[in-house]
This record gives C-alpha cells, sequence and structure tokens, in this order.
C-alpha cells in the first residue's frame, strides 16, 4: 500500500515568506526521485527550482502557474512507493489520500471541529485530483443585494435567494486561492461555506473576500436607524472603498520583484535618516589607464570593476561606512570584509547582485564577477545568496545617460555610491581650459553612522583616485 506524502513549499531563506509558480517541471502520474527538481518558483528575489525530498508518483499538484503561494503552503503529494499497478487501478484513492493529510493539517482543525474556513486545501488547478468537488456556481452579490453578516459573523444569502436553494457549499472543503485570503476571512469572521467564489470552478479569491467586507459594511449602514448616529468602524483588514477607476486606468499588483524593491525601498526612507553629498571629477586619467590596461593584453578591465576597487580602498580607510545599524539594539555593525552590491536592470525589474569579498580582488577579479553576476540578472538564474548580504552599493547610473542621482540607500546598508555618465566637458586642467572627460559622483550615507565629515572624506578620496588612478598604488 503506497503512502501518500505531501510536500508543501519550502522556506527559501533570506527571509523569503511567498513565491510565485513559473513553471511545473513534472505532471500528475509521473514518477520523481529524491531531490528532482519539480517546480520553478520565483520569489522577490531569483527563479528557483524546487527539488522534492521524496521518490514516488505525483498524485496531485497544487497551484497553476502563475499562482503565489507563500512558505507552507502545499505544492503536490506523492504516492511513495507506488507501483504501476497502483497507478493505473488505485488513482482515485491515492487522491483521497493526499486530500486528507490536508484537510487535518491545517490550524490543526478538521471542517468539523471550526468550518470549512481553518481547511488547508488545493488551489483550483485543473491538475488536483478529480476527487475535487465543484463549488455551485452564482451570480456574485451586486450593490442592489449585498452579501451581509449575520450576529456570528457570517455571511448571510440575500433576501432574494429562494428558501428551497442549497447552501453553497455542503461538504467538503472551500477551495481558496491561497492560506492568506482564508487567514483574512477568519479574522473578519466570514464563513467561506456561505461563499461563492468568481474564480475558476468557484474558486475564492481574495477579491471576493474583500468585496464581502465592503459589502457587509453596507448593509449595515443601512440598516442603522434612521435616528441613530451613522458611524460604522470597518473590520481592521477591510480596505478603503476607492473611488472607480476612469477610462484608460490599469492596475499593476505589486509583486515578485517590483513588490520586494518597493518593500524595500519604503523601509528605507522610513528608517533610514539618510543625506547626499556629490563632487564633478576629472575622469580622463582613469579612462587612459583603462585603456593602458586593456592595451596590455590579457581580459578587459571595465570601468566599473576600477570604481570598485576605488570603493573597497576608500572603505578601508573610512571602515565605518561599510556597516549597518542594528536597530533593536541600537548599535552599529561594522563589517570585516567589504561585500559590494551593484545596481543591474533586467527585464523584471533592477536587482541588486552581491560580489562577495570584493576587498580581496584585483580589477580583473572584479570585472569576471561583474559579467558573471550580470548575465545571471538578466537571465534570471540569481539565487539568493547572491542578492543578500551586501554591506555597500555602487550605483552606475550613468548607463542609463543621466548625470547625477539622489539614490535611495540599499536597507540595510549605511552608504551608496552613484557614478554618472563620463561625457567631455569644459574643465580647467593646469591653470587652462580644456575638454576633459567628467564624471558627477553622488554619496548617500546614513547619517547614524558618520557624520558630513566622514562622509566627505570618503567622497573626496574617491575622487582624488577617479582623478588621479596613481592615488591607490598606496593601498595595493
Amino acid at each position: 500500500m503506497a503512502q501518500v506524502l505531501e510536500f508543501k513549499l519550502p522556506d527559501l531563506g533570506e527571509g523569503l515568506t511567498e513565491a510565485e509558480i513559473v513553471r511545473w517541471l513534472v505532471e500528475v502520474g509521473d514518477v520523481v526521485v529524491v531531490d528532482q527538481p519539480v517546480v520553478e518558483v520565483e520569489t522577490a528575489k531569483a527563479m528557483v527550482e524546487v527539488p522534492c525530498p521524496y521518490g514516488g508518483v505525483v498524485t496531485a499538484r497544487f497551484g497553476a502557474e502563475g499562482t503565489e503561494l507563500p512558505v507552507g503552503a502545499p505544492l503536490l503529494t506523492v504516492a511513495v512507493g507506488e507501483t504501476a499497478a497502483d497507478r493505473t487501478g488505485g488513482g482515485t484513492d491515492a487522491a483521497a489520500a493526499a486530500d486528507a493529510p490536508r484537510s487535518a493539517e491545517a490550524d490543526g482543525r478538521t471542517a468539523a471541529g471550526e468550518g470549512s474556513g481553518n481547511v488547508l486545501v488545493g488551489y483550483g488547478t485543473s491538475e488536483a485530483p478529480a476527487r475535487r468537488r465543484r463549488v455551485r456556481r452564482a451570480e456574485p452579490a451586486t450593490p442592489s443585494a449585498p452579501a451581509a453578516r449575520g450576529v456570528n459573523g457570517t455571511v448571510r444569502e440575500s433576501a432574494d435567494t429562494p428558501s428551497g436553494a442549497p447552501a453553497a457549499v455542503a461538504d467538503g472543503p472551500v477551495p481558496v486561492i491561497s492560506p492568506l485570503v482564508r487567514r483574512l476571512a477568519r479574522q473578519n469572521g466570514l464563513d467561506l461555506r456561505e461563499m461563492t467564489g468568481s474564480g475558476p470552478d468557484g474558486l475564492i479569491l481574495r477579491a471576493d473576500v474583500e468585496y464581502a467586507l465592503r459589502a457587509a459594511a453596507t448593509q449595515s449602514r443601512t440598516e442603522a436607524p434612521s435616528g441613530a448616529p451613522r458611524t460604522h468602524t470597518a473590520p481592521a483588514s477591510a480596505p478603503a472603498a476607492a473611488v472607480p477607476d476612469g477610462p484608460g486606468v490599469t492596475r499593476v499588483p505589486l509583486k515578485g520583484i517590483r513588490g520586494a524593491v518597493a518593500d524595500k525601498l519604503t523601509r528605507s526612507r522610513t528608517e533610514i535618516p539618510d543625506a547626499t553629498c556629490w563632487v564633478d571629477a576629472d575622469a580622463t586619467e582613469l579612462m587612459r589607464t583603462r585603456a593602458a590596461m586593456n592595451a596590455a593584453g590579457g581580459p578587459k578591465i571595465s570601468v566599473l570593476a576600477l570604481l570598485a576597487r576605488i570603493c573597497t580602498a576608500a572603505l578601508a580607510r573610512f571602515p565605518e561606512l561599510n556597516s549597518s545599524v542594528d536597530t533593536a539594539a541600537r548599535e552599529i555593525v561594522r563589517h570585516g570584509g567589504v561585500h559590494l552590491g551593484f545596481a543591474a536592470q533586467t527585464d523584471r525589474g533592477l536587482v541588486v547582485p552581491v560580489v562577495r569579498d570584493a576587498h580581496t580582488r584585483d580589477a580583473e577579479s572584479l570585472t569576471a564577477e561583474f559579467a558573471r553576476l550580470t548575465e545571471a540578472a538578466r537571465a534570471g538564474t540569481l539565487t539568493p545568496a547572491e542578492l543578500t548580504g551586501g554591506t555597500f552599493t555602487l550605483n552606475n547610473y550613468g548607463v542609463f545617460g543621466v548625470d547625477g542621482s539622489t539614490p535611495i540607500i540599499n536597507h540595510p546598508e549605511a552608504a551608496m555610491l552613484g557614478v554618472g555618465r563620463i561625457v567631455p566637458k569644459p574643465w580647467v586642467h593646469e591653470g587652462e581650459l580644456a575638454v576633459r572627460q567628467v564624471v558627477q559622483l553622488s554619496f548617500t550615507f546614513d547619517h547614524r553612522v558618520c557624520d558630513g565629515g566622514t562622509a566627505g572624506g570618503f567622497l573626496r578620496y574617491v575622487a582624488d583616485c577617479v582623478e588621479q588612478p596613481a592615488v591607490l598604488l598606496r593601498t595595493l
């Protein structure tokens, strides 16, 4: 007799709490071996292939491609020790067995105990076992006949529902798009069995729960006595009613990399009291030095690598800028090594790969690592480890054809150097006006870790190295 095991979306590390299914690598009925990749997911940091810890036959998959799942949600079930005969004759039994542990696991309760709002089920995909029951179809509630919450917090049918009509769900688990939606309903006292989902096969979406909450709030205000003051407190999780969108309005979900960037930048702006200083520098000698290096043969050296080498030398002189702030302990944490992040624009959004131990690398090694990480970023194959753990960021926004910027610090770091485009400009050189290659450098820093004198000293040293690369010889 085959044992059916459930494989849940594992903790992918680095504080990641959810992932979006990009591509399934196995079908229901496929035989898998231990540690075989079964699904490709996109987290807020990278594309990851998730291996299955069990060997056997896939009996169910949970989540269509494009579905976002929280860590701990079921991915698939595997019948361990199942034979070919089992697959041909006992598919339904395997599917039923796969469903049983899921119903009993969620929140430690069963459907008979505290209602279906606590049952963890599949996500309504067409690949789910045939045992999954279908929800009765019904027209969605309208503003003229909204759903109303009874005294027990559940959603009641509207008055025009025929008295003989069956309940929305008579038995079995309720299909919900994600446990997060189930929790939202539970926190606001909504009985999911009284709701009809607008998703495929009656799948209850987040929009359905939010609409029910708004409808219940509207019903409460309408039923208030005419002489009583019209006050209403919306549920804590219910969003405020939004102004209807006009023609041509498009809503884009903040999720994946875009959502992660939004969260990090918001946190940075909220927590870090940053300041920015900038200076123009004559980069003519730096460009000549690079040309001489590349003319000598061997791998070509990039401008970014030279700037990175300058940054590591500057951080060795001003180590307080290679730090972060532990707000809970009220301590400044100075890092021993420089893990240098650099901004890379990709089709999936802005990512910041990290060059580990950049302070130990020469210009040639830095060039190779920048090239490798940039290619991986564009291909979407960066691992979470390659996108986290940075201690300082180099932002080369000059590639976009702009001169200056006041960038937002990459939380939880304490500083970022921005580099504009290098362009010919009039410049006074050795007492005479000449055309020189000029670059604007901007430096944004966390004012908690240092004062302006330290930040100015760092930026001035970087500018000196750009103008006279021989200054670096002191640290080589």
